[in-house]
């Protein structure tokens, strides 16, 4: 049986990177915090808080996308993995825009 590919996870957290507390989104589910944009390597699946790693994600580069605003790149400081994710209309755009110019 196939499970769903995004589940809706849209609760507060305490960033492990800047230690601020990060109130939920309210339409979706918040993936990164939006003062640092650090995040937490937690899904195989957006949502699904299923994957063991557990180890923090690094925002390595930002890139602007006509229809969905900035897209995010992680890099999980463990294993590796890497991550896309849409910006929040709430995180902090000048971080954003200082991640444009990095490259991986």
């Amino acid at each position: 049986m196939e499970t769903a590919r995004f589940t809706k996870n849209d609760s507060g957290f305490t960033c492990v990177h800047c230690g601020r507390e990060v109130p939920p989104l309210g339409y979706t589910s918040r993936n990164h915090c939006p003062f640092c944009l650090w995040s937490l390597h937690l899904d195989v699946n957006p949502g699904d808080r299923a994957s063991d790693c557990r180890a923090p994600l690094e925002p390595v580069t930002a890139e602007p996308d006509p229809k969905r605003g900035y897209i995010i790149t992680h890099r999980c400081t463990k294993c590796g993995k890497i991550g896309r994710n849409k910006a929040a209309a709430d995180d902090n755009i000048s971080l954003i825009i200082k991640l444009t110019a990095r490259h991986i």
